[in-house]
């Protein structure tokens, strides 16, 4: 190997962990898991934790990277010895780090690398976690909130973050792209409809003929006549009225029972993240079972109003644009507030093609 062939490899393996951190701090699991030979392997023993293979990798970091309130990675040179087509190496950490509840802390730690070069350039083909110091004393900072500007997440470390007018402002083409490749990748189908009127006839092709539905609270579901065509039509096995006609009082266990397991559940979400996410509030809890995995099939339809970049977005939006909205509805409906007081994140679909997103290029709902 000539001296220009050398050098040219330590600077795509030095780009290579670069790559690492930065698909680590912007929550791109797909991009994270391309990183590795396809039976590559990420260890970290003091987590514990060990990942075979790209889709353990990608999985294992939704799970992570769902805990976080924040983290921040910094990567230092280290040491590349290359063989040929092979090469090993190390590279020092520092990380920052809260998880939403509350523990944290600083560390140091070494990577310890095996390379492959491959046709599309140089991979992990092992890198195993070694931490040496760790501090757990309480943090003096924190995450930047509305007020501050968010870096947390953010695919544009320079942007602040959005205001809450601009949650209702419909994504452009590109936006509503990158989040379906980002579902798709997560193991959901993920389908971009022009408007509701196309999702209502989509729901007639997804949904057979008498299967049990229950449909969410949704604005989105009554606005377009879904909700309408699903619990009126006579298609369907319809949950909600038969719940709707229960006594509350003596009938919760069957009304439980109900919601909890249908065919299908046919709801909105409050936010889908560009990085493929999918976040859902509630105030009882009562729908979110099914949307977690309880239906045997579920199908959300979002309009392109509630594509955000990142779940730290996702939670601004519900916070600060569809609780408001969904707080004076519930005034006026049922004469009592609303409230967040279940949230549900799906990060992946462990059933592939079980669960549909219905992305619209409008915005409908809140």
């Amino acid at each position: 190997m000539n001296d220009f062939q050398a050098i040219a490899d330590r600077v795509e393996i030095e780009a290579l962990r670069g790559e690492f951190t930065d698909a680590v701090m912007m929550r791109d699991r797909p991009r994270l898991a391309s990183l590795f030979t396809p039976d590559g392997a990420l260890r970290m023993p003091n987590i514990p934790a060990e990942q075979i293979g790209r889709e353990e990798i990608r999985a294992g970091g939704e799970r992570l990277q769902s805990l976080w309130d924040f983290f921040v990675q910094t990567t230092h040179p280290g040491t590349i010895l290359l063989d040929g087509d092979t090469a090993t190496g190390r590279a020092y950490i520092q990380e920052l780090a809260r998880t939403l509840d509350g523990r944290q802390g600083l560390n140091y730690a070494v990577y310890h690398d095996r390379y492959q070069r491959t046709p599309e350039g140089w991979k992990f083909t092992e890198r195993v976690y070694e931490v040496r110091y760790l501090d757990t004393s309480p943090l003096a900072g924190s995450a930047p909130r509305a007020e501050q500007g968010s870096g947390t997440n953010r695919t544009d470390a320079t942007a602040s973050p959005a205001p809450a007018a601009s949650f209702a402002d419909p994504a452009s083409a590109e936006r509503l792209e990158r989040a379906a490749t980002a579902l798709r990748a997560g193991g959901f189908a993920a389908e971009i409809l022009d408007d509701a009127a196309a999702a209502r006839a989509r729901i007639d092709e997804l949904v057979p003929e008498g299967a049990s539905v229950l449909t969410g609270a949704s604005e989105t579901l009554r606005l377009s006549g879904i909700d309408e065509d699903i619990n009126a039509g006579g298609r369907y096995d319809a949950i909600r009225p038969r719940v709707l006609a229960i006594d509350r009082a003596t009938g919760a266990d069957e009304i439980r029972r109900l919601v909890a397991g249908p065919d299908f559940v046919v709801n909105s979400v409050a936010a889908v993240t560009e990085t493929g996410s999918l976040v859902l509030a509630s105030g009882s809890g009562s729908q979110l079972p099914a949307n977690a995995g309880g239906a045997a099939n579920a199908v959300w339809i979002v309009g392109a109003q509630k594509v955000v970049p990142d779940l730290s977005t996702a939670l601004r939006r519900v916070e600060e644009y569809a609780l408001p909205l969904e707080n004076a509805r519930a005034q006026a409906v049922y004469g009592m507030p609303s409230a967040v007081n279940r949230l549900l994140i799906l990060n992946a679909e462990t059933r592939p093609g079980c669960g549909t997103v219905l992305l619209l290029r409008e915005a409908i709902g809140y």
